[in-house]
């Protein structure tokens, strides 16, 4: 996992922690939005993926929890509470934009493009991210 977290963050051009906790955020967030199957197969298949998304999903996360579940049944969640919470940790919407792009390419490596299309084509409004 440390090959990955220092590859996004020398792309994005971010420390290795927030990397680290903005991708963990990213598997999180898509976990919960995204199709179960293939969105499952992708984690497994990310070297310590499901260990980020355990450290960073929910509680760990600004947001996160009771809020989060909150804001997401009053329609403030999804995507742009994605952002919302990447921007609490620091992050500029060039940053988040080029994490996703990695995080997807990254994902890619491993789960292969079919896997992470499924993915991406089942969470509304991500594919104009990444």
């Amino acid at each position: 996992m440390n090959e990955i977290v220092t590859q996004i963050a020398d792309r994005v051009g971010i420390a290795p922690d927030l990397a680290e906790k903005a991708l963990g955020m990213m598997l999180g967030f898509l976990q919960r939005e995204a199709a179960d199957g293939p969105v499952a197969r992708m984690i497994e298949a990310i070297p310590g993926g499901a260990d980020l998304v355990a450290q960073f999903n929910g509680a760990g996360a600004s947001g996160g929890g009771l809020l989060g579940g909150l804001m997401s049944s009053l329609g403030g969640g999804g995507i742009m509470g994605l952002g919302q919470q990447l921007m609490s940790e620091g992050l500029g919407m060039g940053e988040i934009t080029s994490l996703a792009k990695e995080t997807i390419a990254i994902a890619k490596q491993y789960a292969g493009e079919e896997v992470v299309d499924e993915v991406v084509a089942s969470v509304p409004g991500l594919s104009q991210f990444v």
